[in-house]
């Protein structure tokens, strides 16, 4: 990018432009540098403006490079899907993007915070819209800002258009003509349709009233509701909150007028639905005993004196934007009984509606529902309300820069980088769209369609729900050395919740419980405390037991009770004496540390002579099983020989065909030194004694993944037109750096190092490990132990 900055405007142009060229292909846009914009102004307006103005484009899906493609694409080939919809419209959804195509619509009248600018001013908001729709849930926007204030025009004009659309997200529409515009289309279209500054606030405030009132032990039916604003998102908040069992006489609704009376004139029908005759005429005086206030208004309309008149653990959402009725400081100043939310993002507990609209749309979409019913909403509501209450992701804590999550009165509502809303939102709105008959597409299989999200978003991670799904067929005891630490027990409370593995927690009784309280974990937990009474016998024979083993190897009866007083030891030793089925340790020290204590006390596999590592990295493109990763610091060809057999054993068990490729800075002899010929002698060995084996090398890293390159240079290699999926480095220090730089450049999650060779099931986790890896590492040590016993 080359800026040139002049008096009036910042001139933007592409850098890759030739200098001859210049001016018949750079875009021109113009930054105000008046003095009314502030820095931060300026920031936003080059955000929108560079590398290219706006913030969506379109690209295509299909192959466009050679003639015979675009002949395919246009014409003649397009005429053949014409004809098919031409005899069938549901083949638009086969042929066409119509499925996964959401229209976001506006006239303008109604832009958060900006009030009525009117179409193309609006154009902004609605690509933001567009972005928000594709990178949350991979849904294609159009932005369709509509030159029209009459209802009536507007209805038709997205009549006419509705055939492009698979749905249609209205938005920023002001109050009443909101609700006729959406009550028409809905009634005369057969898409879904959704206002979403209606409904999306509702869903999601009234997901976090579910929970707050859970905090607060208070029913819905019971409290006394004051909602300050009466447009189109109040309304609907109080629709709903109605649907889920609230009273409407213990509902208040204030707009700038007060508190809406029944007697006053000039009423609308939506306003008139929530008009009451209690002697109450402002805002002061309907929340004296209050439980619950939406604010859904303006800033600093609640005072302190109001907040103090309100009933104990009072739930205050307070919504307005950008600055709430009450600022969220000076209401935890005023009440320490207080649960609160507010749409901002700075704050615990942002009511934000991208919670709902992309995971709602993506699963009407999904399932061809002719609209978003009540049922479907409410689906909704019940899968917002129950992700906040699960143990939440370190990704998601680490995006927030917290220490920790947890449900409680600052957590009442998922966060919406949380890539479970993606399965969890959409599956319950398609599966209620199923049930209440207004989906054109059935989903059988559940378990399927929340995989197929993963994927289709980058999420998926197939391998380790194969491992999880093995796991839970016959869960082990896993015990974890580092029991007191917190990624540890909440690991511990997922793997009981998922039925993965029963954890047994090696660490301070006390130091578990004070963990499981300070982060409102329930349920039961099995904890050995080492320092109490009832080890001292079981560390003895312990003791006894290690010292014999290891008696002529260099310690003594001391050196073994000493040992014992370590973790690591006594929890091997818990596995070695059939206590535990596996033993995961190296969350809180570093990898050498951690795994002597497994070599002493379990020690090699009959016929190994030395212990490997293997890392598993889920890419998008499917599993990457790496050696050695961790123990073998430069492997002999022996080593070789005998890491590929693990390897290859180690992959089959995870259902996977292993296709070994050994990787080297040089291809099939290609360099004749002692370092290339380690590996090649391996593979002619290898090759001899199991012909079956997919296995070749020395072979560089873009052969062994491009398969068709590989076929084309090497057709003679047994990886010939195979992809190598599992890949043995030359030594510790390429394989340990390739993983890394791969995880770091992709984000691929990563699990191991899984130890190979050692005579049970004992694992090292990498130093400080997520809960996410922890929990993977014990489904991987249950499976380990589930085929041993075979």
């Amino acid at each position: 990018m080359r800026i040139w900055a002049g008096r009036k405007a910042v001139i933007s142009v592409c850098a890759s432009i030739e200098k001859n060229n210049f001016w018949k292909c750079a875009y021109i846009c113009i930054l105000p540098q008046t003095k009314d914009v502030s820095e931060k102004g300026r920031e936003a307006l080059r955000y929108h403006a560079e590398p290219i103005p706006g913030k969506i484009e379109t690209i295509p899906t299909k192959k466009h490079a050679t003639q015979r493609d675009l002949a395919l694409a246009y014409s003649p080939g397009v005429a053949e899907p014409c004809k098919a919809i031409e005899k069938d419209v549901r083949h638009a959804y086969k042929y066409t993007a119509k499925g996964n195509l959401v229209a976001v619509v506006t006239n303008g009248t109604a832009v958060l915070g900006l009030g009525n600018i009117g179409p193309i001013a609006s154009k902004p908001v609605m690509e933001g819209k567009g972005l928000l729709f594709k990178i949350f849930a991979g849904i294609d926007v159009f932005d369709i800002e509509v030159d029209a204030r009459d209802p009536e025009v507007f209805i038709e004009t997205v009549k006419r258009i509705a055939p492009t659309f698979g749905g249609i997200n209205l938005e920023d529409i002001k109050a009443p003509q909101a609700f006729e515009i959406e009550k028409r289309l809905r009634e005369e279209l057969d898409i879904p349709v959704m206002h979403d500054d209606q409904h999306g606030t509702a869903i999601i405030s009234a997901a976090a009233l579910k929970n707050a009132l859970l905090l607060a032990g208070k029913r819905i039916d019971e409290v006394q509701i004051v909602v300050n604003g009466a447009g189109a998102a109040a309304i609907s908040c109080s629709r709903l909150y109605i649907a889920m069992g609230a009273k409407r006489e213990n509902l208040l609704m204030c707009d700038s007028k007060g508190v809406i009376q029944k007697s006053r004139r000039g009423l609308s029908p939506e306003k008139r639905e929530f008009a009451t005759d209690k002697p109450v005429s402002n805002l002061a005086e309907a929340m004296r005993g209050a439980d619950v206030f939406i604010g859904l208004s303006v800033a600093g309309v609640v005072s302190p004196d109001m907040l103090q008149s309100m009933a104990k653990d009072p739930i205050v959402f307070a919504m307005a934007n950008p600055d709430p009725e009450i600022a969220y400081d000076l209401a935890m100043q005023t009440r320490s009984d207080v649960i609160m939310a507010t749409g901002r993002s700075d704050m615990p507990n942002q009511v934000n509606n991208v919670l709902g609209f992309p995971f709602i749309f993506r699963g009407a979409l999904d399932v061809r529902a002719t609209e978003i019913d009540e049922q479907m909403k409410m689906a909704a509501v019940d899968a917002l309300a129950g992700l906040a209450r699960e143990t939440v992701p370190d990704q998601v804590i680490l995006a927030y820069n917290q220490k920790n999550l947890s449900f409680g009165r600052d957590y009442i509502i998922p966060k919406p980088f949380d890539r479970r809303l993606i399965t969890r939102v959409s599956s319950a709105v398609a599966k209620a769209a199923v049930d209440s008959g207004v989906a054109r597409h059935e989903i059988t299989d559940w378990g399927a369609y929340r995989a197929e999200l993963m994927r289709r978003m980058g999420y998926d991670n197939e391998l380790v729900r194969l491992i999880q799904t093995r796991a839970k067929t016959a869960p082990k005891s896993v015990v974890f050395t580092q029991g007191d630490e917190l990624a540890i027990v909440k690991a511990a409370e997922i793997l009981i919740e998922e039925r993965i593995a029963n954890p047994i927690l090696l660490g301070d009784e006390s130091r578990i419980k004070q963990i499981m309280s300070d982060n409102n974990m329930g349920g039961e937990i099995q904890v050995v405390d080492d320092k109490s009474a009832e080890c001292a016998a079981l560390r003895d024979a312990y003791t006894a037991y290690l010292w014999k083993k290891r008696t002529r190897k260099g310690i003594t009866e001391t050196d073994a009770r000493n040992r014992m007083r370590d973790r690591d030891y006594f929890g091997a030793m818990m596995v070695e004496s059939g206590e535990a089925d596996a033993v995961i340790t190296g969350y809180a020290k570093n990898y050498q540390q951690s795994i002597i204590p497994l070599f002493e006390v379990i020690g090699k596999q009959r016929g190994i002579d030395k212990v490997s590592s293997m890392m598993i990295l889920s890419t998008q493109k499917g599993p990457l099983f790496m050696a050695d990763t961790a123990i073998i610091k430069e492997p002999t060809t022996g080593d070789f020989i005998h890491i590929a057999r693990m390897m290859s054993y180690m992959v089959k068990r995870f259902g996977v065909q292993p296709r070994i490729a050994f990787l080297s800075y040089s291809n099939f002899g290609a360099s004749r030194d002692a370092f290339s010929k380690r590996i090649s002698d391996a593979v002619v060995q290898l090759h001899a004694a199991h012909p079956d084996m997919i296995v070749d090398g020395e072979i560089q890293a873009d052969f062994a993944l491009n398969a068709q390159m590989h076929k084309a240079v090497f057709p003679f290699s047994k990886l010939s037109g195979k992809k190598a999926n599992t890949f043995i480095f030359p030594d510790l220090a390429s394989g340990n750096i390739a993983y890394k730089m791969i995880r770091e450049l992709t984000g691929a999650s990563t699990i191991g190092p899984i130890i190979l060779g050692l005579n049970k099931p004992a694992h090292v986790l990498q130093l400080r490990a997520s809960v996410a890896e922890i929990v993977n590492m014990a489904s991987i040590a249950v499976v380990d132990a589930q085929e041993r016993l075979k």
